[in-house]
């Protein structure tokens, strides 16, 4: 059976989340969460894949993205108020407990559901972005930069340049992403070029460049990838970001003292006992879990973890879905099949 893409809504007095929802509506419940600056149907191709496989499959817009709520404050950002926006999901799905899957920012949020809420928690997976118990933030981001690739006096933040953009010049970042929205995603989402590794990232000269695409006001005209894109899925992000803006979408970048906190009151001090799926993104230059120590807290602080390399750039879920629908689809036979649908 072939399983249509539903749209529906949980409304809460404190925030409204969208999401989509594919697959039998009384099956084993995957939760898709997305990153920056995407929306639910980033998670197109697993929708429909695990769905087809018996999984009930949901995928929120997240807070500040597509139909979900836009708050106006930069805390209202933060993880644990985003990390409520998914328990009250899972509330108004009537369910107790999910598998959850993350990318980009969706991985943080999924690590701080796995280490603040495992009651409601079967085991997690995350694309691109490990697990560092202390807090997703500048502060434990900067000490793991490969200092060999990123020298201190040239590159200070390492690869995370734009992170500190985001605190200098935060108006300016959003203002050129949103003077034209359809040029932006085609500018950012590209397919991992095997070549660049060795080299620094783009995301290490954003202050030197005087901003995002070399200080210019606006993104280049350049075409659509088709690795990663497709003409719909352009259009939906395009549009939705466009109607919303980039200064939701940024906030989640403006948090890092808060999200350290929460870390913080983590139990256990954040160490994850539920399975653990991180898939490496083989030419992921921003998030190098390759050749820098980025995922070392990761292995230090999951008990039950699996790690699957990924011949994909930072985009994984759309530009290799088959790779990761694998990966996740071997996960959950070999770790969770009581999980596992019928």
């Amino acid at each position: 059976m072939i399983y249509p893409l539903l749209e529906g809504v949980v409304r809460r007095l404190r925030h409204t989340t969208a999401y989509l929802d594919c697959g039998p509506q009384d099956a084993p419940l995957i939760i898709f969460v997305h990153g920056w600056p995407e929306l639910a149907i980033s998670w197109r191709h697993q929708l429909r894949c695990f769905a087809n496989l018996g999984f009930r499959c949901v995928a929120p817009d997240m807070r500040g993205y597509g139909r979900s709520s836009v708050p106006g404050r930069i805390e209202d950002y933060a993880l644990e108020a985003i990390a409520q926006d998914m328990l009250d999901l899972l509330d108004g799905l009537g369910r107790e407990r999910a598998i959850w899957v993350g990318h980009d920012w969706g991985s943080p949020v999924v690590w701080s559901l796995a280490a603040h809420h495992n009651d409601r928690v079967v085991g997690v997976a995350n694309l691109c972005v490990p697990y560092i118990a202390q807090g997703f933030a500048l502060p434990n981001l900067i000490p793991l930069v490969d200092r060999n690739l990123y020298p201190e006096d040239r590159f200070p933040a390492g690869q995370w340049d734009y992170q500190v953009f985001y605190e200098e010049q935060f108006e300016r970042a959003s203002a050129v992403f949103e003077a034209d929205t359809s040029a932006t995603i085609r500018a950012l989402f590209r397919a991992g070029n095997p070549g660049a590794r060795g080299k620094p990232s783009r995301t290490a000269t954003i202050r030197a460049d005087g901003g995002w695409f070399s200080g210019a006001d606006r993104a280049p005209d350049v075409p659509m990838d088709p690795a990663v894109l497709d003409a719909e899925s352009l259009s939906h992000y395009a549009a939705a970001l466009a109607r919303n803006g980039f200064s939701g979408p940024d906030a989640w970048y403006r948090n890092h003292a808060r999200n350290i906190d929460y870390a913080e009151r983590a139990p256990d001090g954040g160490q994850l006992a539920m399975p653990v799926l991180f898939l490496h993104g083989a030419h992921d230059y921003t998030c190098d879990t390759m050749d820098s120590r980025l995922a070392e807290p990761m292995r230090r602080d999951c008990v039950d973890l699996t790690e699957v390399v990924v011949q994909s750039g930072h985009w994984m879920a759309q530009e290799k879905p088959a790779a990761v629908n694998a990966a996740l689809s071997r996960w959950l036979a070999a770790r969770l099949p009581e999980a596992w649908p019928g």
